[in-house]
């Protein structure tokens, strides 16, 4: 009887998909604790600056990850996306700080799609060392 058994992800490639859905969640309250401000409560305001570095934390962490994945699994991809998420976060960040909302809110919206698109490919598809995709 011929058995056949998906593969299955790295050790690599789970803490990929973890750190990954970690910042997505990370990533999800900064809109609302923004929210929480805009509607007049000023404690918001604490709540986002402690969400951004929260978030820019694990930004940093994925990159570490992502480099990982790169060396261990020969997938550059995911460290090449990590690293224009990271950029585009710091960027968003200083804006944050200076009050530069015309590129603190379109940057914030186009990250969290990032993110978010992230998120879906690391758990739709199994993170495989290359050689063993093509065998």
């Amino acid at each position: 009887m011929l058995t056949v058994t998906a593969p299955r992800t790295t050790p690599t490639g789970w803490m990929l998909r973890a750190v990954v859905s970690a910042h997505a969640v990370a990533i999800a309250g900064q809109p609302v604790f923004a929210g929480v401000y805009l509607t007049g409560d000023y404690a918001g305001l604490g709540l986002h600056a402690a969400g951004a570095d929260v978030v820019t934390s694990i930004g940093y962490l994925q990159a570490i990850v992502a480099i990982a994945v790169w060396v261990r699994l020969r997938q550059i991809g995911p460290f090449l996306a990590t690293m224009a998420v990271v950029a585009a976060e710091t960027v968003q960040y200083v804006a944050g700080l200076d009050g530069a909302l015309w590129l603190h809110l379109p940057l914030g919206v186009m990250t969290i799609v990032a993110v978010v698109v992230q998120f879906i490919d690391v758990w739709r598809r199994p993170l495989l060392r290359k050689e063993a995709e093509s065998a």
